[in-house]
C-alpha cells in the first residue's frame, strides 16, 4: 500500500471511529489529518485535503482546540494561522478521557446525587426501588470515575506494565 492510500484510509477510518466516540466525522478526520501531518497545516490546507468547507473546518478546529487536541501555531513570515495536533497518543487518549468524563460522567453523577434525594416514604416499595437503583448507578459511576482518574494520572509505562501483569 502506498503512503497516500494508507493516509487516506487512516483519515477515513479515524473519522468513522470518531462517530463512535461521540464526535462528528469531520472533526475526527481533521484530527487524523493533523496527527499524520509532519508539518503544521492551515485551514486552506485542511479544506483542500479533506474537501470540506471553510466553515466546517473552522468550527471543528475550534472544537479540537477546546478539547486540547490541537493547538494554533505560527510560521515565521506567514500571516495565516496553522494548526498542529498533539502527536503523543497517550496524551491524546487521556485528554479525550478527561473531556468525555467532564461532559458525560460528571453530569450523570450529579444527577444521581439529586435523584437519590427524592422525597417520599422510604418504606414505600416504589420509592425504595427507585432509590436503590439510583444508588447502584451512582456507586458504579463513582467507581468508574475513580478508575478514570487513576488512568488519566497514570504514566503510560506503569499502565502498560499493570495491564500486562493482569493478563499473565
Amino acid at each position: 500500500m502506498k503512503l497516500s492510500e494508507a493516509k487516506h484510509q487512516f483519515i477515513d477510518s479515524w473519522g468513522s471511529f470518531g462517530t463512535h466516540w461521540g464526535i462528528n466525522r469531520t472533526m475526527a478526520q481533521i484530527h487524523a489529518l493533523l496527527l499524520v501531518s509532519p508539518d503544521p497545516l492551515s485551514q486552506d490546507d485542511i479544506m483542500e485535503q479533506l474537501s470540506v468547507s471553510r466553515g466546517n473546518v473552522n468550527m471543528n478546529i475550534r472544537d479540537l482546540i477546546d478539547w486540547a487536541l490541537v493547538q494554533r501555531t505560527s510560521i515565521p513570515g506567514e500571516r495565516r494561522e496553522y494548526f498542529v495536533a498533539e502527536k503523543d497518543i497517550w496524551k491524546v487518549a487521556t485528554t479525550i478521557i478527561k473531556e468525555r468524563k467532564r461532559r458525560e460522567l460528571d453530569p450523570m453523577l450529579k444527577l444521581m446525587d439529586q435523584l437519590t434525594a427524592i422525597e417520599g416514604d422510604k418504606k414505600d416499595k416504589e420509592v425504595k426501588q427507585f432509590v436503590e437503583t439510583m444508588q447502584g448507578i451512582k456507586r458504579f459511576g463513582d467507581k468508574a470515575d475513580k478508575m478514570l482518574d487513576v488512568l488519566v494520572k497514570a504514566d503510560e509505562n506503569w499502565f502498560v506494565g499493570s495491564l500486562m501483569k493482569f493478563f499473565k
